[in-house]
């Protein structure tokens, strides 16, 4: 068994630093999160879309499914949190990873349930309130990231090496632009101690969205997607028509109402689903540039540790 060891994997219990991006849709099921974690890495659960049932079942599916760690994205805005928060305390799973909001809403519950508490920040501000409060780690999203980018558009780079300077008592894991071995190398040679992967897990064989989009992201360049929705929840999404009509209408300076229900008219569930290519929010990173195939998820884990292997040995020695 392949191991990397970090402070990150030490304290999930991991095998790889390698974390599966909680995706809306594309994880909204047992089976992507299932393979990754049982592969070594940690799979991650993306509760945003999920009606309680169906979220309950998968739950039950996780824990009987394998005995390796696992986790649930939870972004705190959904309808109907609370019940969410009262489902996963009582399946108590070994993590959760929370968003899009402040951590002392479940901090000390889960905390007291035995169940390890990440939560996603976008900034160095955000970063030192989520430490400050008892967070066990970060989740640091940079530029590059699909779905929803920091505000403030600063790279991944960057940012994990601010975070990690800001807080280095607080274990990182960075999100965005990360496709394989070379960027997790790249990552924790920042001082981040695991990478999470999201576009890359997209195209892969468990990934719960309709072929076409899968298609769509191994087809897509570095410089593919585009972020729109500028006052509204910017997302970085792969161009197509809804992304040039919400470019055109926010370059031409059209009332908030207009950009707003061309923004509501395009959706991640279209695309993921029903495979609509024109006007869904097919939501990816820049780094589907770097994604040519669609592979089974222990596959991507295992190509990603060779990977690895393979960068830190061209790394040249201090002479």
């Amino acid at each position: 068994m392949n191991r990397i060891e970090t402070p990150v994997t030490r304290l999930l219990g991991t095998d790889l630093p390698i974390v599966q991006a909680g995706m809306s849709w594309a994880s909204s099921s047992s089976a992507l999160p299932l393979a990754v974690s049982s592969a070594g890495g940690l799979g991650v659960v993306a509760a945003g879309p999920m009606r309680l049932p169906d979220l309950e079942r998968t739950l039950a599916e996780m824990a009987a499914g394998t005995d390796r760690p696992w986790a649930v994205n939870l972004p705190l805005y959904r309808a109907g949190a609370d019940e969410v928060i009262e489902a996963l305390l009582a399946h108590r799973p070994p993590v959760l990873i929370a968003s899009q909001g402040g951590p002392r809403r479940y901090l000390a519950r889960f905390h007291d349930a035995g169940t390890r508490c990440l939560h996603v920040v976008a900034g160095v501000e955000h970063a030192r309130k989520a430490a400050d409060a008892g967070v066990d780690a970060l989740v640091v999203v940079g530029a590059e990231a699909g779905g929803h980018p920091p505000p403030a558009m600063v790279t991944t780079q960057v940012l994990v090496r601010a975070v990690t300077r800001a807080v280095p008592e607080v274990p990182v894991i960075a999100s965005g632009g990360i496709a394989d071995g070379a960027g997790l190398a790249a990552i924790l040679a920042l001082g981040a101690g695991a990478a999470q992967f999201g576009t890359r897990f997209l195209a892969s064989t468990e990934a719960s969205v309709h072929p076409a989009y899968k298609q769509a992201v191994v087809s897509a360049g570095v410089d593919s997607t585009r972020t729109v929705g500028r006052g509204l929840g910017v997302v970085r999404a792969l161009d197509n028509d809804f992304t040039g009509r919400m470019l055109d209408l926010e370059t031409s300076g059209a009332e908030e109402s207009v950009r707003r229900k061309a923004f509501q008219d395009g959706t991640l569930k279209d695309a993921a689903l029903h495979g609509n290519l024109t006007e869904g929010k097919l939501e990816a990173g820049q780094s589907a540039g770097l994604v040519d195939s669609v592979l089974p998820a222990a596959e991507i884990v295992h190509r990603i540790v060779d990977e690895y292997r393979t960068a830190r040995m061209n790394l040249p020695a201090v002479t």
